[in-house]
């Protein structure tokens, strides 16, 4: 998975704490009753056509009371600072401020790597500048990340890896602080596996550290093993359970010749053990509904 794809799945899992991590000069405010909305890619390209620069997550904030006028916020993740193209953003920023028929357009950038690029464009002739550009940009690796070491918005804690530190010591006290912030701040299981591998990503410890690791910091090593364990298990289960599902799925169509959308239903949304029960008495079952043991 890219670069791009793994924070433009954290903005959107996350908008109101990337905002506030990423944007937090324009970010003040936005949960007093805020909506945060992402516009569809799919909508910008149908209404952009060729226009359109699949970058990553415009986010419409708006107030529904009307307090303040909406706002939209362009995030675009850049690995390297030395690739960043601001003549593409300012391009974009143009188009989306056109589509959206607003003005209020915050464009913010977010390095991964800690090199330099353009802050600012100016296009203009001998006696004037016609058109001036600038955008918020976050620099993770120039963030220290003692600052957010027990911080309790997540975007923060998960990107501590992604920040700035000088020793081993201090790689791994970010790479703890960070499974520690995912545990306490993150109760969907789903969602602490794919952040937990976010993490591992960023922390990027090769095998030396991993010992050390696993020696300085037990505890979150254990508990970081339970969330992979348990995300193994529930795989498995579920792997078990579409096995069964399909496979009475296709006894049930060669002996009937057709289930309706009700039985499909409810094979879906059987559990393993209830759809090997029902695979039993397929044999002898003249209908669908004696399969289900329905008028038992």
């Amino acid at each position: 998975m890219s670069h791009d794809q793994n924070f433009k799945n954290l903005i959107l899992d996350y908008p109101e704490q990337a905002l506030a991590l990423f944007a937090v000069e324009e970010a003040a405010g936005v949960g007093d009753g805020a909506r945060i909305t992402p516009l569809r890619q799919e909508q910008l390209q149908e209404r952009l056509g060729d226009r359109f620069r699949e970058l990553d997550v415009p986010l419409l904030v708006e107030w529904p009371d009307g307090q303040r006028e909406a706002l939209l916020f362009v995030l675009e993740e850049e690995s390297a600072a030395r690739r960043f193209n601001i003549h593409r953003l300012a391009h974009y920023c143009l188009d989306l401020a056109e589509l959206c028929e607003t003005d209020r357009v915050v464009p913010v950038v977010v390095f991964l790597d800690g090199g330099s690029a353009p802050d600012r464009l100016e296009l203009g002739g001998d006696h004037h500048v016609y058109l001036v550009f600038r955008y918020l940009a976050c620099h993770l690796r120039r963030l220290p990340y003692r600052q957010y070491r027990d911080s309790d918005n997540l975007v923060a804690r998960l990107n501590l890896p992604n920040m700035a530190w000088d020793t081993v010591d201090e790689k791994l006290d970010a790479y703890a602080a960070a499974v520690r912030g995912l545990l306490a701040l993150e109760s969907d299981q789903e969602r602490r596996l794919k952040y937990a591998d976010f993490i591992d990503i960023y922390g990027a410890l090769d095998e030396n550290e991993r010992v050390l690791y696993q020696q300085k910091y037990p505890r979150e090593g254990e508990q970081m093993g339970g969330i992979v364990q348990r995300a193994r298990d529930e795989g498995m289960e579920k792997g078990v359970r579409s096995g069964e599902a399909a496979v009475l799925e296709r006894l049930m169509e060669l002996k009937f010749r057709e289930l309706s959308a009700e039985h499909r239903q409810r094979i879906e949304e059987a559990d393993a053990e209830t759809l090997l029960h029902w695979s039993e008495r397929i044999l002898n079952a003249d209908t669908p509904d004696a399969v289900f043991g329905d008028g038992e």
